[in-house]
């Protein structure tokens, strides 16, 4: 495979057959995991896959998902986290860069958490605490409690905008290409997704991540409002958040830009931060970092 080859096949771990696609890239850093949103095969992200310039990135289906077999029995993140540790190491690597999109950010957090040695930066798009969070409105909130969106292609053209905001709203030729990605959720695999973030919460813990952690939201996302990413930011120690002007699919929407992002971050050798929130393709002034009210708690103070 040369740099920029997208290899995707079957990987046992754990008794779980996974989807797996491999971005191959021709630099030195660790591998980029990714995880994916709810009810996305991996095939919906392989415009951000195509953006990227030398990095190397893996991403799997969940179980239940596009390739990936239904799951024998329901699962937690803790038990994703783990099924991707496998991953990881059945590939022969020693330390990875994490990312995570939606309920992929969940995953993300989790894994970051669970496997600090493993991972070295962490990258959260579009995602939120968990189940205490700023929530979506009711309706949002009802559209996304069924996998049709995946299966109904017209029931997406309808939705899109509504849902995902941003780009969406303005162009709606956006929402066609996305869904001729789209492989279909299986009911019972986008139950269990939904199952698997009940109750979940990284609240308790996200002060005690070591990584250095990049923060990416959409200015205009119904799904996940803004403040979350916010919440986010003010816990996590050595994190940085950049506001995106698009939705919640920015990663889709604008791959190149995220793809650029991103890798610069992964590219950062500073320990340090930039500044804690930067205006992104909007061209305005940064956004001030504190201006919803959000206090930190002094326990959770870690030298700032």
């Amino acid at each position: 495979m040369k740099p920029g080859d997208i290899e995707a096949r079957q990987i046992l771990i754990g008794g779980q057959s996974l989807q797996v696609a491999i971005r191959h890239g021709a630099g030195n850093r660790p591998p980029l995991l990714l995880f994916n949103g709810i009810g996305a095969n991996w095939e919906l992200a392989k415009p951000f896959l195509e953006a990227l310039t030398d990095t190397t990135a893996i991403i799997f289906d969940a179980p239940g998902v596009g390739g990936s077999p239904v799951p024998s029995l329901p699962y937690r993140p803790s038990t994703l986290a783990r099924l991707a540790a496998g991953l990881v190491a059945a590939l022969g690597h020693s330390e990875i860069d994490v990312a995570g999109v939606s309920w992929g950010g969940g995953v993300a957090q989790q894994f970051a958490h669970q496997y600090p040695k493993l991972c070295r930066r962490l990258v959260l798009a579009a995602t939120s605490p968990g189940a205490i969070m700023v929530p979506a409105g009711p309706s949002v909130l009802w559209k996304m409690a069924t996998p049709r969106r995946y299966t109904d292609k017209n029931y997406m053209n309808k939705v899109a905008p509504e849902i995902y905001g941003g780009d969406f709203r303005k162009n709606p030729s956006l929402i066609g290409a996305h869904a001729s990605a789209m492989r279909g959720a299986r009911n019972l695999g986008y139950f269990y997704q939904l199952l698997a973030m009940t109750g979940w919460t990284s609240l308790p813990w996200l002060w005690s991540l070591p990584q250095p952690t990049l923060i990416l939201m959409g200015s205009d996302d119904p799904l996940v409002p803004p403040i979350n990413g916010r919440i986010l930011a003010r816990l996590i120690p050595n994190a940085q958040l950049r506001m995106i002007d698009d939705g919640h699919l920015f990663m889709v929407t604008r791959p190149a830009e995220t793809a650029r992002f991103i890798e610069e971050f992964l590219a950062n050798q500073e320990n340090e931060p930039p500044p804690r929130i930067l205006s992104a393709f909007a061209g305005g002034r940064p956004a001030d970092a504190f201006s919803s009210g959000i206090k930190r708690p002094t326990s959770l103070s870690r030298g700032r």
